[in-house]
């Protein structure tokens, strides 16, 4: 398993970072680095130790899942734990996760280690998350195949009179029939004029002949998230639902061909990006292409304009331009790709071709 690996990557980054000590407290880092899935607990990186700090409930799971891990009884405070700790190995100068550590524990902190000199940090484990190693590549392309499967289940039971929130239930039932964990995000099923809300989570509207309904989704296996999204619409498309897809397609298209390691993010947006604003709706597509996925649904990097970034081999984004009239609906095409040398992978298998249902 990869976690030794990733500690001592972890570990190489006190030296830079000028510290004795990383405190973990962010549950999807400290899931990267140990491998623990259960919902309490703190890794704490020293130069050469790694101690996961857990309460009774998950003893026996830390021993079993964190191999690379010293596993430590929290007790009834886990900050008097840590200080005990910070005190044996002499740790003067420790760093947390500025983002993952609320004000209220931020204090209660400070008082218990006040021997210590605490330091702020942002994205040290998150940095090592960007490019996805062969195994994480392998999870996400299963659970790609997860949603791309419930989809095409999903296709047969989408019918006018269905409510949105009936829809989003039958596909999240899907993948989990299929092995997915869990949703990777709050499914949106935005039909009609809320298609036109680019996070419309799935609400009581039913389905009605002539609406636009986006579909925003993504399974979970083994901690890793997909992404996908598809816009259907029920019944025959009018000849401005068509043409605004196919712009839509074009742009999707065109960002996709655009991604290949060594291309700077905002590159790969200002390609799409250039194709919706020549045809007049530069002004309805305002958010950025993609993001990166991983152990979470919205990850490093971001394929934004000002994002001078270069994307590297393994590292995991989505391409989803999109189109949102307020008082018409919106069209939104995504796929969930890996990057490669000279391109890229698409994880997401359905087709893009426009589905009248």
């Amino acid at each position: 398993m990869p976690y030794s690996r990733r500690c001592r990557q972890a570990q190489d980054l006190l030296i830079r970072e000028e510290v004795d000590a990383l405190l973990v407290t962010d549950k999807a880092n400290r899931y990267y680095l140990s491998g623990f899935t259960g919902s309490s607990g703190y890794l704490l990186l020293t130069a050469d130790r790694v101690f996961l700090l857990t309460d009774f409930r998950y003893l026996v799971q830390a021993n079993q899942q964190a191999e690379c891990c010293e596993v430590v009884n929290q007790g009834k405070d886990w900050y008097e734990t840590l200080k005990q700790l910070l005190t044996c190995h002499q740790v003067k100068k420790l760093a947390f996760e500025q983002d993952h550590l609320s004000h209220s524990q931020y204090l209660k902190l400070a008082e218990k280690v006040d021997h210590c000199n605490l330091v702020g940090k942002q994205n040290l484990v998150e940095k090592l998350r960007e490019t996805k190693d062969f195994l994480e590549l392998g999870l996400m392309k299963k659970a790609a195949s997860i949603a791309d499967k419930a989809f095409s289940e999903l296709l047969e039971v989408i019918r006018p009179g269905r409510s949105e929130l009936e829809v989003a239930a039958d596909l999240e039932y899907f993948m989990r029939r299929l092995g997915s964990e869990g949703p990777a995000l709050d499914t949106i099923v935005a039909s009609g004029i809320r298609s036109a809300l680019p996070h419309g989570t799935a609400g009581e509207k039913k389905l009605e002949l002539g609406d636009l309904v986006v579909i925003d989704f993504g399974a979970t296996y083994q901690g890793y998230c997909s992404d996908m999204t598809r816009t259907v619409i029920i019944g025959a498309a009018t000849p401005k639902q068509r043409t605004v897809y196919q712009l839509v397609l074009e742009a999707q298209l065109a960002g996709l061909q655009a991604i290949r390691a060594g291309q700077l993010c905002q590159q790969v947006d200002g390609v799409a990006r250039r194709i919706i604003a020549e045809q007049g709706y530069g002004a309805y597509f305002g958010h950025s292409l993609g993001h990166g996925v991983g152990l979470n649904i919205h990850e490093n990097p971001r394929l934004a304009d000002g994002n001078q970034l270069p994307l590297k081999k393994g590292m995991v984004v989505t391409v989803e331009p999109g189109i949102y009239l307020d008082d018409w609906g919106g069209i939104r095409i995504e796929d969930m790709v890996a990057v490669t040398d000279d391109g890229c992978e698409i994880f997401t298998k359905t087709t893009k071709e426009l589905i009248e249902i």
